[in-house]
C-alpha cells in the first residue's frame, strides 16, 4: 500500500489531468443515476465494482449495508436517500451486500457485543435479517453467513421502501430498487429482490 499523503499528489499528477474536462463539467453540475448504498468494508469499492466514473454514483456506505426504516427521528442515512431520491432524481438505488461481511458474521455465529454496545445497537437493523434468514430457504451448499448476507440485502430493500421519498417515486415508476450481493473471491455479482427469491447471477 503506497503512503496515504502520496496519494493527493499522484492523482493531481497522475489522473486528473486525464479527467480535466470530466471534472470541469462536474464542478457545476451533480447528476448522477444510480444511489449506491454498501457496505463500509474496504474490499468493496462501488464505483470499481460498477466501472462508474466521478459524478455517476451518489454513495451511502454503512456497516452491514444496513438501511433504518423510516422514523419520526432523522438520521443522515434518511437524509442522504431523501437528498438522492427527491433533490438529485436518481432511477435507481442499488443496495450491495458481499461476502464475508464483517457485521453478517457476527450475527450468524452470534458474537459477543457486550463491549460494543454502539456496534451492538446499529446490528439491531438486521433483526428482520436474521429472522428472514432462519425462516427462509437456503440454496445449497450456502453458508449461514451467506445465507444472512442475502436475507439482509433482501430486509433492507424492504427498509429503504418505507422512505416517504422512495414511496413516492416508486409509485410514481421513476425509481427501480435493486439487490447485490457481491463475491469478494470471484468478483461476480449476485442479484436478490426484497421478497428474497433465489438469488441468480446477474454478471460473471
Amino acid at each position: 500500500m503506497h503512503d496515504l499523503t502520496d496519494g493527493p499528489a499522484r492523482f493531481r499528477r497522475d489522473v486528473f489531468p486525464a479527467k480535466a474536462g470530466l471534472f470541469a463539467r462536474l464542478a457545476t453540475t451533480h447528476r448522477p443515476r444510480t444511489l449506491f448504498i454498501g457496505c463500509s468494508d474496504a474490499r468493496v469499492i462501488p464505483e470499481l465494482i460498477t466501472q462508474s466514473e466521478p459524478g455517476e454514483l451518489f454513495v451511502i456506505r454503512t456497516a452491514g449495508n444496513l438501511v433504518p426504516a423510516h422514523a419520526a427521528v432523522p438520521d443522515g442515512v434518511a437524509a442522504s436517500i431523501e437528498y438522492a431520491v427527491a433533490v438529485l432524481g436518481v432511477s435507481d438505488i442499488v443496495v450491495c451486500g458481499h461476502s464475508a461481511c464483517g457485521a453478517m458474521t457476527t450475527l450468524a455465529e452470534d458474537h459477543d457485543l457486550s463491549a460494543a454496545p454502539v456496534i451492538a445497537g446499529w446490528l439491531r437493523h438486521a433483526d428482520a435479517a436474521r429472522a428472514r434468514a432462519a425462516a427462509g430457504p437456503t440454496l445449497p451448499g450456502t453458508s449461514a453467513v451467506d445465507a444472512l448476507v442475502r436475507a439482509n440485502v433482501a430486509a433492507q430493500l424492504q427498509n429503504l421502501a418505507t422512505h416517504p421519498s422512495v414511496v413516492h417515486a416508486l409509485a410514481a415508476r421513476k425509481l427501480t430498487l435493486r439487490g447485490w450481493v457481491f463475491d469478494i473471491a470471484s468478483g461476480a455479482i449476485e442479484t436478490v429482490d426484497a421478497a428474497m427469491a433465489p438469488a441468480r447471477p446477474a454478471t460473471r
